[in-house]
């Protein structure tokens, strides 16, 4: 038995979206494209290539981490069906079961929520090949944070640890006391 779910706010603007010439981001990059949209499943299409491949014998095998990057998004997306404008989620765990080799060719992935609770999302994914063969499953928790009630989540700006590491030319006994510098979720400068 399938579960109904509520469209959140956001499921309004993403029908139409599809990148545009020239965009950035993972969508436009990889040449994914969501193909349909109902609330709480997604459905996106892409044909990877042998630069998303290694070698095999005579034959190419898509990377898993490109598998399970569609998975993700996949899932992802149908977990943003049902968010409003104030929230916004971060996938807290991600599991993938490979079942088959992925093969450069069209492929799909079909991502839906299996459970939402007010902050964690349950969501499941698989990935199919052009003949309908199922290559891999994948599994996603997802924490969804209130920008209301926590503003300063989606800030701007790089990560910085709380914790001092030890610093390589100290050894292991010595710490250094300026903190750790990342690309932590949200880039880009702070303001």
């Amino acid at each position: 038995m399938a579960t109904t779910f509520r469209p959140g706010e956001r499921f309004a603007g993403m029908d139409d979206w599809q990148p545009k010439p020239g965009e950035r981001g993972i969508f436009a990059t990889l040449g994914w494209h969501r193909v349909e949209v109902a609330p709480g499943r997604a459905v996106l299409e892409w044909e990877p290539t042998i630069d998303h491949a290694f070698p095999a014998g005579k034959d190419w095998i898509v990377h898993g981490g490109m598998v399970t990057a569609i998975l993700d998004t996949a899932m992802g997306s149908a977990t943003w069906t049902l968010l409003d404008h104030d929230e916004v989620f971060l996938t807290a765990d991600l599991r993938t079961e490979f079942y088959r080799p992925a093969r450069p060719g069209p492929v799909r992935a079909t991502g839906w929520v299996v459970q939402k609770t007010r902050r964690v999302t349950f969501a499941a994914a698989d990935l199919h090949d052009d003949a309908g063969v199922l290559l891999a499953s994948g599994r996603a928790s997802q924490v969804i944070i209130d920008l209301q009630s926590d503003p300063h989540r989606d800030r701007p700006g790089p990560a910085r640890s709380v914790r001092a590491f030890p610093s390589p030319a100290r050894g292991a006994g010595g710490s250094s006391p300026s903190p750790a510098r990342g690309g932590g979720q949200g880039g880009g400068p702070r303001q």
